[in-house]
């Protein structure tokens, strides 16, 4: 089968009805992004990862993906109308090349060097160090490849401080990279906690594939733990959120890792730890954070 893109920039207000509309009618995806992208007139509207500080951008551009047999003039006019735009835009069709996108998309992840001894190695790449330790890793459609810096910040820590025997409890773990490496790495159990089913469902299936006997659940099947290390690598609004509850995870005198924090957040979120770590930064990269602690005694 064959594919087009139908290119249509529109007005703020107009966007979300607009790309609303071509769903409705059959489009097979939709985006809206800056009009203005690669120019002087591009502009940022998220502060954060994944959360919007501004509705939209002031030009927007909505993409479609279309079967080349749709007829893109009619489908423009009939979505126009569908969301009261007042006219029908101008447009541009782009032709899709046909690919093998399993294997484009394989190739943008190739093994990963955490350190001289860890490794993740994509499930269809071969160990460039057979020596080292290969975490074998299949993300799916869960976060955590080790190529974002978040990752790689907590990939280094758990390298540098599991020292063998640990209870490790991984909160929002995604793929469960990092549940996987610190029982890779010497740690005695590891529990993965996340809320999306998929993700748990990924993460138990890189264990497998890695020989890593790590628990992995949704948070309201979730048991209760006490860990030497509770590590959380996500964003700092969740991060704030659960302060309570990831310290009731952590043992006394037990570390706790905070990743996924744009290095300008890092004090908001050990704010919010306080009255239970004294948090510091453990290390930066590509302007993110990683913080750490100790749980105090008292």
């Amino acid at each position: 089968m064959s594919w087009v893109n139908l290119v249509v920039d529109v007005e703020q207000s107009e966007a979300e009805s607009f790309s609303d509309a071509l769903a409705d009618l059959g489009a097979l995806a939709v985006s809206i992004e800056d009009a203005g992208a690669g120019s002087a007139e591009e502009r940022p509207i998220f502060g954060e990862p994944g959360m919007a500080t501004d509705a939209l951008w002031e030009r927007c551009r909505v993409t479609a993906l279309l079967t080349a047999d749709t007829r893109p003039a009619e489908l423009v006019a009939r979505a126009a109308a569908l969301a009261q735009l007042g006219g029908t835009p101008d447009f541009v069709v782009q032709g899709v090349p046909d690919a093998d996108w399993v294997r484009t998309t394989q190739a943008q992840f190739g093994p990963i060097c955490i350190s001289s001894r860890l490794w993740i190695v994509p499930t269809w790449h071969i160990a460039p160090h057979p020596g080292a330790i290969n975490i074998a890793l299949d993300p799916g459609v869960a976060f955590g490849t080790g190529s974002h810096p978040t990752t790689r910040l907590c990939l280094r820590w758990l390298d540098q401080h599991v020292e063998g025997g640990e209870d490790v409890v991984d909160y929002g773990c995604g793929s469960g990279i990092l549940a996987i490496a610190a029982l890779r790495l010497g740690a005695a159990s590891a529990l993965g906690i996340d809320i999306d089913e998929q993700a748990v469902q990924a993460a138990r299936q890189n264990a497998q594939h890695n020989g890593a006997l790590a628990t992995f659940t949704l948070p309201t099947v979730q048991p209760m733990a006490q860990a030497d290390i509770t590590i959380a690598n996500i964003l700092p609004n969740p991060l704030k959120l659960l302060s309570s509850l990831l310290a009731q995870y952590t043992r006394r005198g037990g570390y706790i890792v905070l990743s996924g924090i744009l290095s300008a957040q890092r004090e908001a979120v050990s704010a919010c730890y306080a009255p239970w770590f004294n948090l510091s930064t453990y290390a930066e990269e590509e302007g993110w954070a990683c913080l750490h602690g100790r749980k105090r005694n008292a």
